[in-house]
């Protein structure tokens, strides 16, 4: 059995793998140039909104799993004072430093794997941002959403935008979409070895990477037991991952794609 630890470090290489990848992406290019912009932002009206009804403005916010920090530059568009990224992958990271050399902004970049945060971050943030992706890749939660809790300031606030976990159990790509293909309860991860990438599927590197199944019982409870309360949760007909889950938005009965948490530290 592989320890939650050898999964860390495996999901880190596998990312730093796989940034390369990206660089060669048009997404990639979009960015370098984006950026330059005072008012850049990359974010949905989804997590626009629910931001801005938390209050960013003369923030401090830190960003848990920020990949290229592409959405942390996104977050001085909407007033913060200060933003820290983190994230595990030093690729990744490198890409993050190349956009600020391009943005107004100077967020600070922090390398870091999230369930053993340096004590330099903690109660540090009035907000911490988990968005799309992160809390797939991590296999304990409950050791997570405390290092996260860690984090805010006493009266700090969580904000999750994320994949609800009902799409785990259908394949886009299948013959019939709507087929359930794998069981919400699904207790070992997901083990693949190719690139990690946002649409298709990535070249064969036999860099294995685990991505975790995680019912949102599991993410609600794992959140109390941080000593954080629930203030608000809500869920989305609309996709926030790769277009070939829009097909799930044509349908004549809608699904909950995605789901937006607010909670606050005590």
């Amino acid at each position: 059995m592989v320890s939650h630890k050898e999964v860390i470090e495996a999901n880190r290489e596998a990312w730093n793998a796989s940034a390369d990848h990206h660089r060669r992406s048009a997404a990639w290019s979009w960015l370098m140039d984006a950026v330059a912009h005072k008012d850049f932002s990359c974010l949905d009206p989804t997590l626009t909104e629910l931001l801005s009804q938390v209050g960013v403005t003369a923030k401090s916010v830190v960003q848990l799993g920020c990949n290229n920090g592409r959405e942390a530059l996104s977050l001085f568009a909407l007033g913060a004072l200060e933003v820290v990224g983190v994230d595990q992958s030093r690729e990744f990271l490198k890409q993050a430093h190349e956009l600020v050399e391009r943005s107004h902004y100077l967020p600070e970049f922090v390398e870091a794997d999230i369930h053993e945060l340096p004590a330099s971050l903690y109660e540090r943030f009035d907000i911490a941002l988990i968005t799309i992706g992160v809390v797939n890749w991590m296999p304990n939660l409950g050791l997570f959403f405390s290092q996260v809790a860690r984090t805010l300031k006493p009266g700090g606030t969580l904000v999750i935008y994320e994949t609800h976990p009902l799409l785990e159990m259908l394949d886009p790509e299948a013959g019939d979409p709507w087929r359930i293909c794998s069981s919400y309860f699904q207790s070992e991860p997901l083990v693949e070895t190719g690139a990690i990438v946002y649409e298709g599927k990535g070249e064969q590197n036999g860099q294995p990477s685990y991505w975790h199944f995680h019912p949102l019982g599991d993410v609600l409870t794992s959140i109390a037991g941080a000593g954080m309360r629930l203030r608000a949760f809500n869920e989305y007909p609309h996709s926030n991952r790769e277009d070939i889950y829009d097909v799930y938005e044509q349908g004549v009965a809608q699904i909950p794609m995605c789901y937006t948490l607010v909670a606050d530290k005590p």
